[in-house]
């Protein structure tokens, strides 16, 4: 029977849970933050200085670099590495691995590409809400 391995300095905010390990121990670091209301799944391990914010989830057997910043209600897929430094926007659905920099949106893509993708669909979406012609809409 595996278990749950916490490292020193490390802050677990009220309602959080921490599934025990089912092959190997699920391990939080020592350093790491987690915020109110985080759910940390089975055979997890967060290394050294992750911090969590609340209402997010990480599913089972995913690693989390040193340092990776996690913003409130994002979820982190199963059988998942994230590497040291990665960057989670706010309410991100990260379904696949990432090496470095940050990631933001459902589905998570490089924070970039994300806020290209905001811009995109907020012009469209003010360009079909004005009621003048084409010829006449000013860019």
């Amino acid at each position: 029977m595996r278990s749950v391995l916490i490292g020193s300095n490390v802050e677990i905010g009220a309602n959080t849970t921490v599934d025990r390990g089912s092959w190997r121990n699920t391990v939080i670091e020592s350093g790491c933050k987690l915020d109110n209301l985080v759910q940390i799944g089975h055979n997890v391990r967060l290394r050294k200085g992750c911090v969590i914010a609340a209402q997010s989830g990480v599913a089972g057997s995913t690693t989390l670099g040193q340092r990776v910043l996690v913003g409130g209600q994002s979820g982190i897929g199963q059988h998942i590495t994230l590497g040291d430094d990665v960057q989670v926007l706010a309410k991100s659905a990260v379904l696949r691995s990432v090496n470095s920099g940050g990631v933001g949106g459902r589905p998570a893509l490089p924070v970039r590409d994300y806020h290209k993708t905001k811009a995109l669909i907020k012009r469209m979406l003010t360009a079909r809400m004005d009621p003048r012609p084409e010829s006449e809409s000013v860019v």
